[in-house]
């Protein structure tokens, strides 16, 4: 452990932070989430048990800047013909991210296909055990700027 540095910031976490480039994909993925069977032949699964969604976007919201250049720099999973619903899981990692970032933060409904499709392109995957359905976002980071 380290002072004033969350739990959920792992050692393979904060590699895979600060390894990621502009533009690049992080799955956000709940305890549903196929992380090993699917995506663990595309890119690195860090799992990070016994913390939620929300634990978990606020420790990597600390750190990661997301895409401002982005129409919707987040997308979430939604059940097919659901585009509509908004979750609480959803609302929550939302409020989460635009407080980090001081600013709205855009983001895309997918369904569940789309939203594999998408995530087979990820930097990596963080593995929550939060069992919230439909609780998987991909965030593209941005880039620090200089105040």
């Amino acid at each position: 452990m380290l002072k004033t540095l969350p739990p959920a910031l792992t050692p393979d976490l904060l590699w895979i932070l600060a390894a990621m480039g502009h533009g690049d994909r992080l799955v956000l993925a709940n305890a549903n989430y196929p992380a090993y069977a699917w995506h663990a032949r595309h890119a690195r699964t860090v799992p990070l048990p016994g913390v939620s969604l929300v634990e978990a976007a606020r420790a990597i919201a600390q750190l990661m800047p997301v895409d401002d250049l982005a129409e919707a720099p987040v997308h979430h999973m939604v059940a097919d013909g659901e585009r509509d619903e908004v979750l609480a899981v959803h609302r929550d990692v939302q409020q989460v991210l635009e407080a980090a970032e001081c600013r709205p933060v855009a983001m895309k409904p997918l369904s569940r296909a789309e939203f594999l499709e998408l995530a087979a392109t990820a930097f990596a995957t963080v593995h929550t055990t939060d069992n919230r359905p439909y609780g998987c976002f991909v965030i593209a980071k941005g880039v620090v700027r200089n105040p």
